[in-house]
């Protein structure tokens, strides 16, 4: 099948990081859009970077913690194609804290974000692709965190336990829509070179890369390209997989 009679590949959070290296890997493949909230120039610089390539790309300014502009992102999407892809990637950390420092506030936008977000966008992907609703299938593949399994103290507790969420919405929503066409796995990468960590000192960054066994901090590039592997047939026999890609921590 040629890429233009693919659906589309939607990535939520797909300006930069992880989000955006996946974006320019499944544009070889497929066409791509993604979900922003604010980095209008970033998201510009990823839909010229595809189509300097010879890729199609859309950018979609959404919020995906807010149903209203989610809805509105989805509306956008629809105009322009069906829906063969979601990558769950958008997400926030609420900053660095113990658990007996941290806010009300980032706990309500670490939630908001990072688990009410995802769950809504899945909820809009199962309605486009499910065989239950008239879609010809697709693949759903979520990014949670190594966190989930570590728990992430003295640093973000908070943050760990949304992907510990995530990683029971993948297991349970795998089940769920199985037998109608879709296939649900989740990702947890472990420390990447992204501007998360760019905040850590040199010594806090050398002391989790000495934790790690492969001895280096993970690319943004590696792991995308295990988000579309999981999306493409060759991994037509996976789902509800919790996928760790962290160096063998």
């Amino acid at each position: 099948m040629t890429k233009d009679r693919l659906g589309f590949f939607l990535i939520t959070g797909g300006s930069r990081g992880i989000g955006a290296a996946c974006a320019l890997r499944a544009a070889r493949d497929w066409p791509v859009a993604f979900f922003y909230r604010q980095r209008t120039e970033e998201a510009t610089q990823v839909v010229r970077a595809i189509e300097r390539a010879g890729g199609t790309a859309l950018a979609i300014q959404a919020d995906i913690g807010d149903e209203d502009s989610l809805m509105r992102g989805f509306e956008a999407l629809d105009k322009a194609g069906p829906l063969a892809v979601l990558v769950n990637n958008a997400g926030v950390t609420g900053g660095v804290s113990r658990v007996d420092t941290v806010s009300a506030s980032a706990l309500q936008e670490v939630y908001r974000v990072n688990v009410i977000g995802s769950f809504l966008a899945a909820r809009e992907a199962v309605r486009r692709m499910s065989t239950r609703h008239g879609g010809q299938g697709g693949a759903i593949v979520n990014i949670s965190s190594g966190a989930s399994v570590l728990g992430s103290p003295n640093n973000w507790v908070h943050y760990a336990a949304s992907k510990g969420a995530i990683d029971t919405m993948t297991i349970g929503l795998s089940k769920e829509v199985a037998a109608e066409g879709i296939r649900v796995n989740a990702v947890r990468p472990g420390l990447v070179d992204t501007e998360i960590q760019r905040g850590r000192s040199a010594e806090q960054l050398q002391k989790m890369i000495s934790a790690i066994p492969l001895g280096r901090m993970g690319t943004v590039e590696e792991i995308a390209e295990v988000v579309v592997w999981l999306a493409t047939p060759a991994a037509g026999y996976v789902t509800g997989c919790l996928l760790d890609a962290r160096g063998g921590l």
